[in-house]
């Protein structure tokens, strides 16, 4: 081969090899341009079984056609998922061509729901087209407190103008340490409460206590059913009970009543009787 001849084909094969790698990045601009994605912002969440967890994924159709997909969550037994778009539930959703659209996945976990790590798969199907991703949803324990009384009676009698006591019993009924727990009362007009201790500064999960309760009800407060809403709380759970108060005459008032009511009649009497005549 002369020179002439090894240059020529040098040239041929510089020519190739550009014909060659302009077809590869055109193939690739094409197969980037009609690519689908399916992804979240965030993969992990860490909740307690009570709350909602919320995550958001993006659905990208750079495909030269509209597609419509179906949406799916293989949640565990007893838990609940939902799909929101633009604030709207959907199991359906039809994405443009060159459109992106975002996603609200919600997931409940069940109410008896343990401390663990699911993995939750997530799926767009569409003709031709199966995108998906996993969650974890990070279930850490649940805050929850029940007030009530240690009879479960919410109910009690006294006297005008007196003091009635009784205990509330305060249960931590979730599986997590509850702190700083405050009670407060929503109480009748002029009425006072108040509570010996008025903060738990610690309840264990199964654990109760008992809070010394004070009703002081003012003089003159006429007969009659009255009710007091006292709530327990803090930052994680809180629980409200309504407490019934029957409020009766004192025995003083009451022969104070029928002395009056005796005098009344007298007095009626003695007029008819002086007038009755003329």
């Amino acid at each position: 081969m002369s020179v002439k001849q090894a240059i020529t084909a040098t040239k041929g094969a510089k020519a190739a090899l550009s014909v060659a790698l302009f077809s590869l990045m055109c193939w690739g601009a094409i197969a980037q341009k009609k690519a689908i994605t399916f992804s979240p912002n965030l993969y992990n969440i860490e909740n307690t079984s009570d709350e909602t967890f919320r995550y958001t994924a993006t659905l990208k159709n750079s495909s030269d056609e509209a597609k419509t997909f179906a949406l799916e969550a293989g949640v565990p037994e007893g838990w609940r998922a939902s799909f929101k778009v633009r604030g709207s539930s959907v199991r359906s959703l039809k994405v443009d061509k060159d459109k992106t659209e975002s996603i609200s996945i919600e997931l409940k976990p069940a109410h008896e729901c343990k401390p663990n790590t699911y993995k939750i798969p997530v799926t767009a199907k569409a003709e031709n087209e199966d995108l998906s991703f996993t969650l974890e949803a990070v279930v850490k324990g649940s805050y929850e407190v029940a007030l009530s009384t240690p009879s479960g009676r919410l109910s009690g009698k006294v006297v005008e103008g007196e003091k009635m006591e009784f205990a509330l019993k305060v249960t931590n009924t979730g599986t997590l340490p509850l702190s700083e727990l405050d009670l407060s009362a929503r109480t009748p007009s002029k009425w006072e409460a108040s509570f010996e201790p008025e903060t738990i500064e610690n309840l264990q999960p199964g654990k109760s206590t008992e809070v010394k309760t004070t009703l002081t009800v003012p003089e003159k407060t006429l007969p009659g059913d009255y009710i007091t809403k006292f709530t327990i709380k803090n930052t994680e759970s809180r629980d409200t009970a309504e407490y019934r108060v029957t409020v009766e005459t004192s025995v003083l008032a009451g022969w104070v009543g029928i002395l009056v009511i005796v005098i009344a009649v007298g007095i009626v009497f003695f007029l008819i009787r002086k007038f009755g005549r003329r």
